[in-house]
């Protein structure tokens, strides 16, 4: 790791991590997750630091996910090696989800996959008028990870099925409205903000003053009861059936889930609802188990190749088709691992 990739300052009352990778869009490398897991630890015992804030270097991304390019390159190997950066990067997320302090992101830009998990386990998570979030792995053949198997599904109503299979972008004001952001505060306060908990004010009181309704029309509201009546569905299957019931937004969203893996929607599905009782760290073990049997298939590597590697655009799934995806082989996802179980 490039000792800048992430930067650390203690500044006042405040521990300060800014994530500095700009050309990568803030991408996570292993190394940058070990740093952020030390730091955690030591600002936990440090009882002049009140607050950690999260942050990144000015552009148009907060953090575009994990290095998915190294994860690619890694697993290309084939040696089980690839699992090291999760091994490294899912403890970094507990961490956060345990952190007994405030922990305040400031979201100004893109936050996708990684970016979620370095924001969603936090405290307070404050999105800017520049911010979007996504959990786009179905695109790539992959899973919502990053313990997003608890944080979605503890959205309302089935809001986060619809976003773990979609992976549908969207900005502040659909964030405020499911509770993934839990503030609004505009990019040009932050310095303010900022300068508020350096002074060792409490992130609830500043936040409470400075935050605001972000502009715009919530699309999730828009179309909130036909996301519950549409993804409550009993299957992948049955969710498919019921959009076509849905109109011209029903018609959309069926055009654009075909364009996922099918074996990611069918794992991504099961998931979900598994995970809807689960706590946190068996949340994390469940990805763990997943995440070690799709770094074994053909969908990642494919998924890579189409949008990062040759980006034609237009990766072939293998199978291709949902109907060609079995039942045991999802069971074979969230099957106990020979090599050993994941622990935090």
């Amino acid at each position: 790791m490039d000792q800048h990739d992430v930067m650390f300052r203690n500044e006042g009352a405040i521990g300060r991590i800014t994530l500095n990778r700009p050309k990568a869009l803030n991408a996570l490398t292993e190394d940058m997750c070990a740093a952020m897991y030390a730091r955690l630890r030591d600002w936990a015992a440090d009882s002049a630091i009140h607050t950690v804030v999260i942050d990144a270097s000015p552009g148009k991304a907060f953090c575009a996910g994990g290095d998915v390019r190294a994860v690619y390159e890694a697993g290309k190997k084939r040696d089980g090696s690839v699992m090291s950066f999760f091994r490294t990067e899912y403890p970094m997320n507990a961490a956060i989800h345990r952190f007994r302090k405030p922990y305040v992101a400031l979201v100004d830009g893109f936050a996708f996959g990684g970016g979620c998990g370095v924001s969603m386990h936090g405290s307070h998570r404050v999105a800017s008028e520049n911010a979007v979030f996504a959990m786009p792995e179905t695109a790539i053949g992959l899973f919502p990870d990053i313990g997003a198997t608890f944080f979605l599904n503890r959205l309302p109503g089935q809001l986060g099925m619809y976003l773990a299979l979609t992976g549908a972008r969207i900005g502040a004001a659909d964030a405020i409205y499911c509770g993934l952001a839990t503030h609004f505060v505009t990019s040009r306060d932050h310095a303010g903000l900022l300068s508020r908990l350096t002074a060792g004010e409490a992130p609830d009181a500043v936040l409470a003053q400075m935050s605001t309704e972000p502009a715009g029309v919530s699309e999730l509201a828009t179309h909130r009861e036909a996301i519950d009546r549409a993804f409550a569905g009993s299957s992948i299957e049955h969710v498919l059936m019921r959009l076509g019931n849905e109109g011209e937004w029903g018609g959309e969203t069926v055009s654009l889930l075909k364009t996922r893996s099918p074996t990611s929607l069918k794992v991504t599905f099961r998931q979900m609802r598994e995970g809807a009782t689960l706590d946190f760290e068996s949340c994390q073990r469940m990805e763990y188990r997943m995440m070690a049997r799709m770094m074994e298939g053909p969908d990642f590597y494919e998924g890579v190749r189409a949008a990062l590697i040759e980006k034609d655009q237009s990766p072939r799934w293998i199978p291709a088709d949902l109907d060609k995806v079995s039942e045991a082989d999802i069971d074979r996802f969230f099957a106990p691992l020979d090599a050993g179980e994941f622990t935090m």
